[in-house]
Formats: structure tokens, sequence, C-alpha cells
């Protein structure tokens, strides 16, 4: 490892939902037992998530993309396994095809409650997903150095990872509805920048005095200084249906970090762009996924998106054979060639449709499409 380089270390958190495998729909009430199993046999790397229908792993602290995969594929194994002996499975989807947030229960913890006190209408509808990326950078000017520029790169990886195409039943139009709910809480979006570490500090400390924010955790930005860890955590993805579409779109992140502090060791950087120009790129992600290309906000011009991925797989090889993981960084092609989840959720969708199936039929098919992805690869 040369001189200086941070450990990139990996972390990476899934959110899942959980479904009755007779009715497709989400269990509004699952037994206390299935958290406490998962939770036993995972050594506390499984948690409650805000709804009861919902529930999160984490990752151990990875030294390699590898490390990552197969601690990913070891918790995906025990909550499908656990969730079975309760006819009940996970899916790895950021909004389920038809279940309403209406009908849901939260789980009874003062963290949530406080939330949804204070968030009302907006917390309620957070029926919603996410697939979040730490990288360790235990250089506190680096990691905001590094936020201010992997703002560019954000829509890219949202692109690659759609899963919510459907939100109440309803084909909504967009690959990633997620964060149209999502957005309506504060402190969401794209990050702020920042000169120095320092002066990011003076902003959360502003915000806890007023009373507005207990710690720097209430900021829920797609990309932000881990408050727990040394890491950045990069939050702007859809949760993969498929864990080898999560485990590419870590190993992209993960060496497009190492590429901004190569240059940065050069005395060379990213250039910054401002927020209103990526979050086009942003909704253009959203709305849908890879297919209309993104802006190359350099030409000023919209590109496809091949176009866009061959260049920065370009720019990554090098960090890709220094952190070991060249197999896994070309397997994200693969998600152009098959689809996101949201592709393949909509494609099921319309192929029950035009074979005469009822929507209730067809969207019970994608259900258990979810179901059967979400195992794959284990």
């Amino acid at each position: 490892m040369a001189r200086g380089e941070p450990a990139f270390t990996l972390g990476v958190e899934e959110e899942y939902l959980l479904v009755d495998k007779d009715t497709r729909s989400l269990v509004v009430d699952p037994p206390q037992s299935l958290m406490e199993d998962c939770a036993r046999q995972a050594e506390g790397q499984v948690t409650a998530e805000l709804l009861r229908s919902q529930i999160e792993i984490g990752t151990k602290v990875c030294n390699n993309v590898q490390e990552a995969r197969e601690d990913l594929a070891r918790l995906r194994k025990i909550i499908i396994d656990t969730a079975a002996e309760h006819n009940l499975a996970p899916i790895a989807a950021s909004t389920h095809p038809f279940s309403s947030w209406k009908d849901q229960k939260h789980t009874p913890k003062d963290r949530y409650e406080a939330l949804t006190v204070e968030m009302q209408g907006a917390a309620r509808r957070l029926l919603i997903c996410g697939m979040h990326v730490h990288v360790g950078i235990d250089d506190d000017e680096l990691r905001i150095d590094l936020m201010n520029q992997m703002s560019y790169f954000l829509p890219h990886l949202l692109a690659l990872s759609c899963s919510s195409p459907f939100w109440s039943g309803r084909d909504t139009g967009l690959k990633s509805y997620r964060l149209t709910i999502f957005d309506a809480l504060p402190r969401t979006g794209l990050p702020e920048r920042f000169a120095s570490w320092a002066e990011y500090q003076r902003h959360v400390r502003i915000m806890m005095d007023a009373g507005l924010i207990e710690d720097s955790t209430r900021i829920w930005w797609d990309l932000r200084p881990s408050k727990r860890f040394p890491t950045l955590e990069t939050r702007v993805m859809d949760v993969c249906t498929r864990l080898e579409d999560t485990v590419a779109l870590t190993a992209v992140l993960v060496c497009i970090m190492r590429m901004l502090w190569r240059l940065r060791t050069k005395n060379q950087r990213w250039r910054i762009y401002t927020p209103m120009l990526i979050y086009e790129n942003r909704w253009r992600a959203m709305r849908y996924s890879f297919d209309e290309g993104l802006v190359d906000l350099a030409r000023g011009v919209i590109v496809p998106f091949e176009q866009l991925l061959e260049e920065i797989l370009s720019l990554i090889a090098d960090d890709a054979e220094a952190l070991g993981c060249v197999d896994e960084v070309a397997s994200v092609r693969n998600i152009l060639t098959r689809g996101t989840s949201a592709h393949r959720q909509l494609k099921d969708y319309e192929l029950e449709q035009a074979a005469g199936r009822s929507k209730e039929e067809s969207l019970n098919s994608v259900v258990d499409t979810l179901i059967a992805d979400t195992a794959a690869g284990l």
C-alpha cells in the first residue's frame, strides 16, 4: 500500500422488506421471535427498521470487496432461512410493488417514535429501503474533500441500482420512486460543500445548538461523513435485488473514491460542478435509470450511459487492480445487459399483463421474482 493511502475498508448496509409467501403482501406484524432469531444468528448484525415490515443488515468492517460479498451472502441467507420458518421471505427492493404505507406499523423504538412525531406524514410514508456503503477514510479533511468531489458520481451509481418502479400498486413511471419519498424529509439530497472538516463541524454544531438535530446522524444526505465511523457513507442508491449487483456497485464506488484520492496525491482533483447540474442527472437517474443517458457536465450534452460507464471504468482501472476487485468492477456491465431490478420488475409485470393476467396476479408475479432474485447467487 502506498504511503499515506487510506484503508478503503468497506461496510455495507442493506434494508429488506418482509413479505408473506402466500399473499405476497408485506407482513404488518412479524413475530418478535423472527427478529430475535436473526439477530442471534447474525451476532448483532441484523436490526429493526422504522417499520416492522422492514429489516436491516450490516456487514462487519471488511478489508476488501470479496469479504463484503461473503458477509452479505451470509447475512442474506440468515434472513431468508429464518423468515422461511414463518412462511415469510425478504425482498431486496426499495419499494413493495403493491402494499401500502398506510397499513404498516412502526417499530416501537424511541428514535423512531421521535422521528415520526417530528416529521409527521413525511415519516409515516417511509416504506422505502436503501443500500448504504461505508468506505474507510480515517483523515477528516480527506473525507470532506472527497465528499465534495464524489457528488458528481452519485447519479451514475443511482442509475445502476434502481429497484423502486412501483408504489401502492401503480407503475410510477420512475425507475427509482424511493427518492421522491425520502426527499420529503429535511437534510436529504446532495451533500452540502465545505472547505474543511472544521467548517462542516461548525455547521453541525449550529444545528445542534439550535435544537434542530441531536447529532449528525439526522443529516440524511446522499453522501455524508459517518457519525459512528471514520467513513464516507454513500446513501443515494436503491437496494439492489441481486447480490452480484450490490457487490459490483460497491466495487465501483470504492474504486472511484480511490481514484479521487490518487488524483489528490498528484495535486489534481475532479472538477466541482454546481448542485443544479448534478441534480439534473440525479433526476434523470430516478426517472430513466440508464435508459436515456446522463449529461456529461464537462461537454454539456446528454451522453449514452454505456459510454459514460466505460469512461468511469477506464478512470478506475488502476484502482480496481490495486484494490483487487477487477472482476467485480467489470461485472457492473452485466447490469446494463440485463437491466436493473426496476427493469426486471416492469418487464415481468408487462409480460404477465400481456398473457391476460389480472393486475393483482401480475403484481404477485413481480413479488415472486423479487423473492427469487434476492436469494440468487447465495
